[in-house]
Parts: C-alpha cells; structure tokens; sequence
C-alpha cells in the first residue's frame, strides 16, 4: 500500500542545546519517523543518544540491538531503563564536521498498545572507530505517542547545526 510521509516538525539547532523536543504531535497518522543528523559536546569520538517519548522516564524501555565498528561487533539487550538508548552521536574528538545519521520509525503511535519502534544510525567518522547500530526497542505504555525527545545521554549537549526532522505517515 502507497504511503505518504508529511513533515509535521523539524529543527535545525542554530545553537548548542540539551535536548530537541517534538510535542503535540497530532494523532492524525499511521506512524512516525524521525530523522536526525547529530554532533554532540561529548568528550571522545562518540555518545549515546537517548529517546523520552511522552516525558516518561520511568522503567518503561527496553531494546535488543546489534552494532559494530572497523573493529569490533556486538549485540545487546536492555529492559526496564528510563529511557531509550537510540543512537550514537558524533562526539567532540571525532573527525571534524562530521556528524551520525539517525532513523527511529514508530509504526501504529496512536494504538492503545505497547508501542514497538526501531532505530538505525550509522556514524560518520574517518576512522575505525565509527559505530553503526540497530536496535528493536519497546516503550511499555499503552498511550498514544504526543511528544518526543531526543537528548545527549551523557548530559552533553547536542551542538549547533545538528538537525532533526520528524514526519507522519498516512496509508494513501
């Protein structure tokens, strides 16, 4: 079935901040999709982005992921963590002007269920020590989905120019 995506929101920060936060968003599509492109004010080559969707950050998140690098692989799983753990960010060390590449897909956001979504991100880094990740993730909350955020895990900040962009999926 043909689908239309409709950008309902997007930020491009002209500044460094905390976190970027999509609220009210309507209930009038299928599904979500979020796009970032992402550089944060952490020390190292990377950092860990998180996810709060509805500004619960209680123990509702749990995720099974795979990842890797130049060098090495992995796979993990998380339940019950106070926030969803979504990507790697470009951290301050890392090679200049580069930044991750973020898609976190939430299908049926307004179905009084469990809401299931995913996240791929992969980070630009000209070095071996650039991280691509995957992850199936859950949040434990039968309400529909009317805000997320997107935050620096570390409590760095997501600098300047990092860029997000947040559509809604209609069944045509």
């Amino acid at each position: 079935m043909p689908t239309t995506y409709t950008l309902i929101s997007s930020n491009v920060l002209s500044s460094s901040a905390e976190s970027v936060t999509f609220s009210a968003i309507p209930a009038t599509y299928t599904d979500l999709v979020l796009r970032a492109s992402v550089r944060t004010s952490a020390s190292g080559a990377f950092s860990s982005l998180g996810i709060v969707i509805n500004g619960n950050v209680g123990t509702v998140y749990s995720w099974r992921g795979l990842g890797g690098s130049g060098s090495v692989s992995y796979s993990n799983w998380y339940s019950g963590q106070n926030a969803g753990d979504v990507s790697y960010g470009v951290g301050d060390t890392a090679t200049a002007n580069t930044y991750n590449s973020l898609e976190i897909y939430i299908p049926s956001y307004t179905v009084a269920r469990n809401k299931p979504f995913s996240s791929i991100t992969v980070q630009e880094n000209n070095a071996t020590a650039a991280y691509t990740l995957a992850r199936a993730q859950l949040f434990s909350s039968t309400a529909a989905i009317t805000s997320i955020q997107i935050t620096e895990s570390s409590g760095n900040n997501l600098l300047a120019t990092s860029s997000f962009y947040l559509y809604g999926i209609s069944n045509a």
